[in-house]
């Protein structure tokens, strides 16, 4: 007769290890062998029970536990079953107390592994924290020491679950535009607005990934402001991003929300003090690496990472900084997919809502390495019922967005200069107002054109004005930092864009730059003979280059580019015409796709004020209009002074 440990043993690993070799162990029938399952529910104690209630003495799900915060916990309620048999409490504690193979229960010997029963056990009364514990109800298991456990959950838990996990179903009633808001929100960006309001406002965040072009920042600037009408106290809003689209935000604050404060927290005489609600603080992600203590000092509302694929690493230093600053809630912005590179998922809804997929390599393992395999369908569609509420991400080509959408949208992307640009752009002013100054007729006249042509270069790179030889490109203009920005977006998005410029060298410097960084580009300048234009237009057409560098003279006429999603004006062409003549190579007849043009714009310069101009359309515009630059030689010293002098707009 075997002994305890034997039998055991034969139970347990030795079984397996049989098994393994194809041999299998048998037990006489009467003995109610069973392997022992657990089913776990989870929820707030005093809500067990309550399924049969009615709607009132429940909790509503708004007074759910901050789920950024690790104090509240939460009890699993255990259910063990042997066979088909319910255990109760008393019976899995004879159980293992016994500490036998062989035991007596209910009129019948049954056969169980003892350390199973101990695991069991020792995991009864296991506490969770909420984040935790929404993890587990959202994919329905858990996992406890290795093995896989079913999980359903009670209370407001339940109703927590239900909401997110199905929101169009679970909506007690969808928020409306704020009456501050300056824009009328589409119907999809009504709805990123309420899911953002729905998550944030229960402290759960989450990352709004829709393509470029569907308005992020738009959508967002309403939630800040729905936030402070609805919420007392609703605190200031963070938005940390890359230095190439600060002026950008302030300027879509500015317009979408007038009135609303707006500071920049960057460059040296940077400042928080009286930061106030309802107040938006925009700063860079190198600022925010330098001066994260700071940052976290203050108590912020809503904290915001715009293109957040820059944190997508989650052991870098600007990462790491990152998740020392505190918010009630925090949203991540992103138009490059992420729902592919698990990992790169894992760090940005790790920081939106910490904890929500363990920790890095238990996601690996649990996950990434499942999933990317592709051996384990459940697998990916756990991940699916657990990512899926946290991450909100629309296409221009779904079915319910490309009506909204119009053919055309232009937008004018604002960019500060660069400290050395600056330099150089003051001293050009000054010296040559001084020339201008004492000249006069055909003179003066050529020193304005070679004063506005040398601001523009100067706008555009600084190597461009100073013709090197063997220029550094990077990290010398904010213009090539902003193209760069869109360029990762649109190639990750799989589109194609053409990239305009009057200047041919200009080109070329983008050319080199764009190489250097693995982009396949194509340049079409005057001097480009007929076939060569032909292979060219065929090659984008085909989809083989996805940027196309085009001198604005040479490409104003005869060109079908329909391929471009994408129109880049890097520099202007003073005349509205001329620009617009070249934006509809991409425009026209057999376009099927909406075309988004953005127009770069060096902030506090003479491209600025012009663009204000042409935009207003009145007074001085009239004659830059229809004569080009030329009108603007006939100015008064002082006004040309007033058009050219550097405002606001470096870093």
């Amino acid at each position: 007769e075997p002994a305890d440990e034997e039998v055991a043993e034969l139970l347990g690993p030795a079984s397996r290890a049989l098994a393994a070799t194809g041999m299998r162990v048998h037990w006489p029938r009467e003995l109610a062998a069973g392997t022992l399952t657990a089913r776990a529910v989870i929820g707030p104690p005093d809500e067990r029970d309550d399924g049969a209630k009615g709607a009132s003495g429940r909790r509503d799900v708004s007074q759910a536990p901050s789920f950024l915060s690790a104090d509240a916990l939460l009890a699993f309620d255990w259910s063990f079953a042997l066979g088909d048999r319910t255990l109760s409490r008393d019976e899995l504690d004879r159980l293992a107390e016994a500490g036998r193979p062989l035991v007596r229960l209910r009129d019948q010997w049954v056969l169980i592994d003892p350390e199973e029963v101990r695991r069991a056990r020792g995991t009864r009364d296991r506490e969770v924290t909420p984040i935790d514990a929404l993890s587990a109800v959202l994919t329905g298991t858990t996992e406890v020491d290795g093995r896989r456990v079913d999980v359903a959950a009670t209370g407001w838990l339940e109703r927590l679950r239900a909401r997110i996990a199905d929101p169009e179903a679970h909506q007690e009633s969808a928020v409306a535009q704020p009456p501050a808001l300056a824009a009328s929100l589409r119907d999809y960006q009504l709805r990123g607005l309420d899911w953002l309001h729905s998550m944030t406002s229960l402290g759960l965040g989450g990352c709004l990934a829709d393509d470029m072009g569907l308005g992020k920042t738009v959508t967002l600037i309403a939630l800040h402001l729905h936030r402070q009408g609805v919420e007392e106290a609703a605190g200031p809003t963070l938005v940390v991003g890359p230095t190439s689209l600060m002026g950008n935000w302030q300027r879509e604050i500015e317009k979408f929300a007038p009135g609303t404060p707006v500071r920049r927290f960057h460059g040296a005489s940077r400042s928080l003090e009286g930061v106030q609600d309802g107040e938006f603080v925009l700063t860079t992600y190198g600022t925010m690496r330098l001066d994260a203590a700071r940052l976290a000092g203050t108590s912020w509302g809503l904290v915001v990472a715009d293109e957040a694929q820059h944190v997508k690493n989650p052991h870098s230093a600007t990462a790491r900084q990152l998740r020392t600053i505190g918010g009630r809630a925090r949203v991540a912005l992103t138009g490059t997919p992420v729902e592919n590179n698990l990992s790169e998922l894992w760090a940005i809804l790790d920081w939106t809502t910490p904890g929500l997929l363990g920790r890095l390599g238990t996601f690996r393992t649990r996950y990434a390495s499942a999933v990317e395999g592709g051996n384990d369908p459940a697998a990916a569609e756990r991940l699916s019922a657990l990512v899926r509420p946290f991450l909100l991400r629309r296409r221009k080509s779904d079915p319910g967005i490309a009506p909204e959408l119009p053919p055309k949208t232009e937008t004018d992307r604002a960019v500060s200069l660069t400290p050395e640009q600056t330099g150089l752009y003051e001293a050009v002013v000054r010296e040559t107002l001084a020339e201008i100054s004492g000249a006069d007729g055909f003179a003066r006249r050529g020193l304005v054109m070679k004063l506005l042509t040398a601001l523009k270069q100067i706008c555009n790179h600084p190597a461009q004005y100073l013709k090197e030889e063997r220029p550094r490109i990077a990290d010398r203009s904010g213009k090539v930092e902003l193209l760069d920005e869109l360029l990762d977006t649109i190639l990750a998005e799989g589109a194609s864009v053409l990239v305009f410029t009057q200047y041919v060298r200009m080109a070329r410097l983008l050319e080199q730059h764009l190489a250097a960084r693995g982009v396949r580009t194509q340049f079409l300048h005057g001097g480009t003979p007929v076939a060569g234009r032909e292979a060219m237009v065929n090659s984008f057409q085909a989809g083989e280059a996805p940027v196309f560098l085009l001198s604005l003279k040479a490409a104003g006429t005869g060109l079908n580019l329909t391929r471009a999603g994408h129109v880049v004006h890097f520099d202007r062409w003073w005349n509205p015409a001329v620009e617009a003549q070249a934006t509809d190579r991409a425009y026209r007849i057999g376009q099927t796709q909406p075309v988004q043009v953005h127009r770069l714009i060096a902030e506090g310069t003479v491209e600025d004020r012009i663009a204000g101009m042409l935009a207003r359309k009145q007074g001085l515009a009239d004659a830059v209009l229809g004569a080009g630059e030329s009108a603007l030689t006939e100015l008064t010293d002082a006004e040309l002074a007033d058009l050219v002098e550097l405002r606001g707009g470096t870093r």
